[in-house]
């Protein structure tokens, strides 16, 4: 994919951008008419204005920015957003407030990252066997702790 295709749906939405050139992610920023406060434990949509275009065999994931994360305690609700090729509504990011404090959204804050891969969905076969691997079923810490 060349090009990501972005459809601006309010005209105060702030693209996608690439802060560096090695930045793999996009800031996302709102796009809201009023501030949006979060509540410690409460989880809030917020609008970022603009809807994507990829193209099949491409999704978008919505992750959250390290400083909000780390020093606010503000992460994506669900972890990872998944955005699939084949929506076309406006990229909504849930925000979590996992802190003690309220937390503020203002339009134009940077809320999200997204990164746009290339994925595969093989066909499901159901198959007897599964070829051995040197790991086997060991799950959970079964390869040390370090």
């Amino acid at each position: 994919m060349k090009n990501l295709k972005i459809k601006r749906l309010r005209e105060s939405a702030i693209l996608p951008e690439q802060k560096t050139i090695g930045s793999v992610g996009y800031d996302i920023s709102a796009c809201i008419s009023e501030e949006i406060v979060i509540e410690p434990g409460e989880t809030k949509l917020v609008g970022s204005g603009f809807a994507i275009g990829l193209e099949s065999g491409y999704a978008a994931f919505i992750y959250a920015r390290s400083g909000l994360g780390i020093k606010s305690g503000i992460i994506p609700a669900n972890c990872v957003g998944v955005i699939d090729s084949d929506y076309r509504g406006e990229v909504l990011v849930g925000l979590r407030n996992m802190s003690k404090e309220p937390f503020v959204v203002r339009d134009g804050d940077r809320i999200a990252q997204m990164v746009i891969c290339r994925c595969e969905v093989p066909g499901v076969v159901i198959c007897e066997e599964l070829d051995e691997t040197i790991r086997g079923a060991g799950g959970f810490g079964s390869t040390g702790s370090n």
